[in-house]
Formats: structure tokens, sequence, C-alpha cells
């Protein structure tokens, strides 16, 4: 993911002066040959570029807390991993204040090559060349983080967790977590059974990515259908409905254009029960 620029920001000035030093490189890969792999190549890189390999990790998780309690420069991250793949962590990562320049590495030719082409970022395709890792590397000082919303177009599924950032650090919630999600101005409360989170992200593309899992029942609120109960009426003078939820006392308030959604519930739920 190489973008060029004359002229260079602060952070790109710092990566440069590191690149005249050292860089510090984390491998992701979930295979573990993979990562020796990666290492062997990077060795061959070292003679020429000074370069260090911090660590590694087998997911995005782990690369997650390696990247938050280390100084990391570049990070060499294969897409296809369990519990939390190369584009989510990609994803997650910009929400830091100074993140670290991302070299996606994959062994595959797949929808998300096809677009990386389309909006112009780069790769290495495994096995990985050195002649082509050795390029990377050396622009690294250049490299722009790729914007959230392109990288949710370039993903083809949606995140297993959600990314907030506190006192300066990212905490990640598990999206099977949430029980709804709110508009709260110019963020989205994100509920769970012990706490509130707030995310600086627009309640549309949270609806858009997470269809599957959640449903609008008002037009400022999104509710896990795995956590909807059933639903009563209210009792004040209009005699709308509300959710009943799992794991929160509060109910919430159905809007006149979403009480369709009372019959699909019961309809599936009667069938589910058939």
């Amino acid at each position: 993911m190489f973008f060029r620029s004359t002229s260079l920001s602060p952070i790109s000035r710092k990566r440069i002066s590191v690149i005249e030093d050292t860089l510090r490189v984390l491998v992701v890969d979930d295979e573990k040959p993979a990562r020796q792999r990666i290492r062997d190549v990077l060795a061959d890189c070292a003679s020429k570029l000074p370069l260090e390999v911090v660590g590694e990790a087998a997911n995005g998780l782990e690369a997650l807390q390696i990247i938050e309690s280390s100084e990391i420069d570049v990070v060499l991250l294969d897409i296809r991993m369990p519990d939390m793949d190369g584009i989510e962590l990609a994803q997650h990562l910009t929400k830091l204040p100074n993140p670290p320049a991302v070299i996606f590495t994959t062994a595959y030719s797949d929808h998300a090559l096809e677009a990386f082409e389309v909006h112009a970022v780069d790769y290495l395709l495994k096995p990985i060349r050195l002649g082509r890792l050795f390029n990377a590397l050396s622009r690294a000082g250049t490299m722009r983080p790729l914007p959230l919303d392109m990288l949710k177009a370039i993903s083809d599924a949606p995140r297993t967790h959600l990314s907030v950032q506190e006192r300066g650090k990212i905490h990640l919630v598990p999206v099977a977590d949430i029980i709804y999600m709110k508009a709260e101005l110019k963020y989205v409360a994100l509920n769970t059974k012990d706490k509130t989170y707030l995310l600086e992200e627009s309640l549309s593309s949270m609806e858009e990515e997470f269809r599957e899992d959640f449903v609008r029942i008002h037009r400022n609120t999104l509710v896990a259908k795995k956590y909807m109960l059933g639903f009563e009426r209210d009792a004040s003078e209009d005699g709308g409905w509300k959710v009943v939820l799992g794991g929160r006392p509060e109910k919430l308030t159905i809007s006149r254009r979403q009480q369709h959604i009372i019959k699909q519930y019961r309809m599936l739920h009667f069938y589910s029960a058939n």
C-alpha cells in the first residue's frame, strides 16, 4: 500500500529517518513455515537495508498487542488468518495516532488482490522474492495508511471486532458481545452487557456491514438479532412497541416504520420451533 507524496507529513519524515537507521519489522502470518521464510528473506535484505525483526504473530489479535507494546515501523501482514485477518487488523491500525506501514502478503490471487489493484494498493505474493521485498521496504517512508472506508471496500467479510480508543490505546469490542448500537451525535454507542463504548463511525455503515446479525428498529438504533427476546406494548397513550433484550434491562422503542420486524421475528421463531 504505497502512496508517494512530494510533501511528506511529519510521520513520513520520521519513518525516512528510521529507515536511515534501523527498520523495525513485525511478521504476521498464521503459518510458522511462512514466517520463517519471510525471516530468511529479511535476513538477505539486511545486508543492504538495516532492519530488525521485532517479533512474530499468528493472527491480527496477537499482532495488535505487539504493535501497541513495541516500536514497529513496518508490518508484513498476511491477508488470510484465523481469529482476525490482515485486512481487519489494518482497519484497526487506522485508529492509532502513528500507525506502522503495512505491506500485505498472500499466497492467493483472490478478491482482495483484485480490490488492491483497483485501489492502487501494493502487496507481496508468496513465495516472497528478495528483490520485491527489498523494494517494498525501501519505500516504507512514503507509505500512507489506507482510509478505513477503502479497507472496508476491500474486505469481503464483516469485522469480528470494533476498535475504540481509550487512553490512547485501541480497545477491541467483540461484535458478538454487542447487544445494540445507538447513534449519539457523531458517535455510535456500542452497548454490551456490562459497558458502553463510543465508536466514531456512522450507524448507516454499521447497518450495511452487519446486516446479517443486526436489525434496525429505529432510525437511531440497531439491535443484535440474537439478543432480541421478544416484544411488548408500550404503556404510553400511543401504544407502540418495545424490544425486550437479553443482557440489558432497558426496553427499546420500535419506530412505526420498523414495526414490520415484529411479524418477521415471530414468523422466524415459529418456523424455527417447528
